[in-house]
C-alpha cells in the first residue's frame, strides 16, 4: 500500500513538473520573436474563429504552433477579440504581439482616385476592375451623381458602399457651395449646374480656363444662344463619352441626338461627365467676361472671342499657323 502511495505521489510530483515545463517553454515561445524577416500581408475574414485563424497563421509561417497560439490567445481572454481585415505584421513579431495586432484591428488602408471628368461607364469599368473589392456593380451611377476625389478603403468593402461615400460627399460638396454662388446665373437648380459643370470638365483640362469656359457658357445660355459643345455631342452618340475619331458633320447636323447642344437650345438632359470641384466652382461663379467664342488651340488650351467675326478670324490665323508648323 505504500509503495503505491509513494507511485502516485511520483506520478504526480512527475505531471506537475511537466505541466510546468510545459507552461514554460509555451510562454517561451508565445513571446518569442518569429523568424518571419519581411513585412507580411494577412488576411483574416469576416466570420473568421480563433482556430481556423491560428491554422492559416501557422501555414503561413508567421507562428510556429497554432496549439500554442491558440492556448495563449484564450489565457489572455482575447479569443472572442479578434478583428477581421487586412493586417500588415511587421518582421519578427512573437505569437504575443501579432495576437495584439488582430485584437488592435488597425487595418490595411487602401486608396483609389476617381479622375475629373470621367464618365459613368469609365468608373463602373474602373471599380469592378479593382480585385479587394466585393460585389459588381451592373448599373452605372447617375451620370454626374459622383465627386472625382481620392477615396480610402479597405480589403472586402463593397463597390455600393463606395459609390454611396462618393455619392455624399458631392452632396455635401454642393450643400457648401450652392447657397453662396453669384446671383442672376441662369440656371435655377443645383441639377442644371452640374450639368454645365460636366460640360465645362470635358471641355478643358486647364485649371486656370475651367472660370473663364464657364463664362463663356453662362454667356451663351443668357443670350439664347447654343452651347455648341462638341462633349455633349459625343457622349449622345456613345455615354462612354470618347469618340476614337473626330465628329463628322452629319453628327453635328443630327437633330434625333438629344445631348447636340449645335441643334437644342440650353442645357442637355443631363449630366456627360462627374465634374470635380473646382469646374462646379467656375459655373456658381464664372468669369465675368464679354466672350461667347472659343475654339481649341492645339496645345490644350483655347482662344476666346467677343463677337461672330472675331472668331472667324482667330480660326484662320490658327489653322494658318497650324498650316505653317506642318
Amino acid at each position: 500500500m505504500g509503495g503505491l502511495r509513494k507511485y502516485i505521489i511520483l506520478l504526480l510530483a512527475g505531471s506537475v513538473i511537466f505541466m510546468a515545463l510545459f507552461a514554460f517553454l509555451g510562454y517561451r515561445a508565445f513571446h518569442a520573436p518569429s523568424e518571419v524577416s519581411e513585412e507580411t500581408v494577412f488576411l483574416v475574414p469576416g466570420g473568421q474563429g480563433l482556430i481556423r485563424t491560428a491554422r492559416l497563421l501557422e501555414e503561413k509561417g508567421l507562428i510556429s504552433n497554432r496549439d500554442i497560439f491558440k492556448i495563449g490567445v484564450m489565457l489572455k481572454g482575447e479569443e472572442r477579440n479578434l478583428k477581421a481585415g487586412e493586417f500588415l505584421i511587421p518582421a519578427r513579431q512573437s505569437m504575443d504581439q501579432l495576437m495584439a495586432i488582430l485584437v488592435k484591428g488597425e487595418v490595411i488602408q487602401h486608396t483609389l482616385t476617381i479622375p475629373e471628368g470621367w464618365t459613368s461607364f469609365q468608373i463602373t469599368e474602373y471599380l469592378n476592375g479593382i480585385e479587394n473589392l466585393s460585389d459588381t456593380i451592373e448599373a452605372p451611377p447617375i451620370e454626374g451623381s459622383i465627386l472625382p476625389e481620392t477615396y480610402h478603403y479597405t480589403h472586402g468593402t463593397s463597390r455600393f458602399d463606395l459609390l454611396s461615400r462618393m455619392q455624399e460627399q458631392q452632396l455635401v460638396l454642393l450643400d457648401q457651395l450652392w447657397d453662396h454662388r453669384d446671383p442672376d446665373l441662369p440656371f435655377d437648380s443645383i441639377d442644371e449646374a452640374i450639368i454645365l459643370a460636366s460640360i465645362v470638365e470635358r471641355e478643358t483640362g486647364l485649371p486656370e480656363e475651367r472660370a473663364h469656359i464657364a463664362g463663356v457658357f453662362i454667356n451663351r445660355l443668357r443670350r439664347s444662344i447654343r452651347l455648341q459643345s462638341d462633349p455633349t455631342i459625343i457622349y449622345g452618340i456613345d455615354p462612354k463619352g470618347f469618340l476614337e475619331r473626330g465628329l463628322r458633320r452629319s453628327e453635328l447636323d443630327d437633330r434625333e441626338n438629344p445631348y447636340n447642344t449645335y441643334q437644342i437650345n440650353g442645357l442637355p438632359p443631363t449630366a456627360i461627365a462627374h465634374p470635380g470641384r473646382a469646374s462646379i466652382e467656375a459655373v456658381l461663379h464664372p468669369m465675368q467676361t464679354d466672350d461667347v467664342y472659343f475654339f481649341a488651340d492645339g496645345t490644350g488650351g483655347h482662344v476666346f472671342a467677343k463677337t461672330l467675326n472675331e472668331h472667324r478670324k482667330n480660326v484662320v490665323q490658327w489653322r494658318r499657323i497650324e498650316n505653317e508648323r506642318r
